[in-house]
């Protein structure tokens, strides 16, 4: 992960309009140049888009040279921890799992085909089984956050992924009667949270051990900004192509995912903020520790979607849905978090 600036970029501030208009390009293309997607499914190994895993290697390398280091401080004040990981792990997937099923099996019963619901929960659990690791560098800043803190539970929940990500998603999807095979779940994560962060790693011990840790994280980082921006922008692109027929017979379905996702993102994000504050810990500490699990990591979740169902799939779909509404609604968390602020501990 890299460390982010004080105040939001252009771009990230603006990520809901940028990601609208990558919806626009790829619903066209997949309209006027179908051509073009139906060539680029073709490049696919071991049921993994090629071009797709490409461009999510851009997006995900650049965000993995975190500080594991910091892990040597876990014993100080180990409460924000505690919040992070039961929030993340024990309460988050299980959560999102309940309220899209209530609003995709249920409320929205009559309006969404059952094959589809079952598509779209399954994108659902993909993104309420990933919590953010990048963007909550931004979010913890922009609450004036420890930033110390903040590392280390980005570090330990990076940790936590390689180990609880697979059991918990197989667990929910045996639930919804969805077979994914072990050997295909560990090859998501091994491709796209483990290769990216050991190549993250040694990229910063051996930029640390030329030039140090300033050029590293003031100078070195940021020559990738443009790149990961670029990845996001033609990942969303290609897979809105992909999407193309399923969204234009159902635009309104856009609608339909994003509220179960937005009211998981207030709930998960109150529970800890609200628990944070029983346990009297400092805001700096208690605001990350909602943001990291209100907000997702969701190009290992579209990654993974992709993986496993194909571009088509209505999973895969979720899961760019939670990019679509993920910058609006965590503005919204900062706010709220910035203006309970006097509430906590000096």
């Amino acid at each position: 992960m890299k460390n982010k600036k004080e105040s939001i970029s252009f771009f990230q501030k603006y990520l809901t309009l940028w990601v609208f208009i990558c919806m626009i390009i790829g619903v066209l293309i997949s309209k006027f140049l179908p051509i073009i997607p139906n060539t680029l499914n073709k490049f696919e190994y071991a049921n993994v888009s090629i071009p797709i895993a490409i461009l999510i290697w851009l997006m995900i390398y650049p965000m993995m040279s975190v500080d594991f280091q910091s892990i040597k401080n876990v014993t100080k004040n180990p409460q924000g921890l505690f919040v992070t990981w039961i929030v993340n792990w024990l309460i988050k997937p299980f959560t999102m799992f309940f309220i899209a099923s209530l609003f995709f099996y249920t409320i929205l019963n009559n309006f969404i085909p059952k094959d589809l619901a079952k598509e779209y929960l399954v994108g659902a659990v993909l993104l309420g089984a990933a919590p953010c690791t990048a963007m909550v560098f931004v979010w913890s800043a922009l609450t004036n956050g420890n930033p110390s803190y903040t590392v280390v539970q980005v570090a330990t929940n990076d940790l936590i992924i390689l180990i609880a990500f697979v059991p918990i998603v197989k667990f929910l999807l045996e639930i919804l009667n969805v077979t994914v095979p072990w050997d295909t779940l560990f090859l998501s994560v091994v491709l796209f949270v483990l290769i990216p962060l050991t190549a993250g790693i040694i990229t910063r011990v051996y930029v640390c051990s030329k030039k140090g840790i300033e050029y590293l994280n003031n100078t070195f980082v940021h020559k990738f900004d443009n790149i990961t921006i670029i990845g996001l922008l033609l990942t969303l692109i290609l897979l809105f192509s992909f999407q193309g027929n399923v969204i234009l017979s159902n635009p309104i379905h856009i609608i339909f995912i994003a509220i179960p996702l937005i009211l998981q993102t207030f709930l998960i994000f109150f529970i800890a903020y609200i628990a944070s504050y029983l346990l009297k810990l400092p805001h700096n500490v208690a605001a990350p520790a909602g943001m990291i699990g209100a907000s997702n990591f969701f190009e290992l979740a579209v990654a993974v979607a992709v993986s496993l169902f194909g571009v088509n799939s209505g999973a895969a779909l979720a899961t760019i849905v939670g990019v679509l509404v993920e910058v609006p609604v965590m503005l919204t968390l900062v706010k709220i978090a910035n203006a309970t602020k006097n509430k906590f501990k000096k």
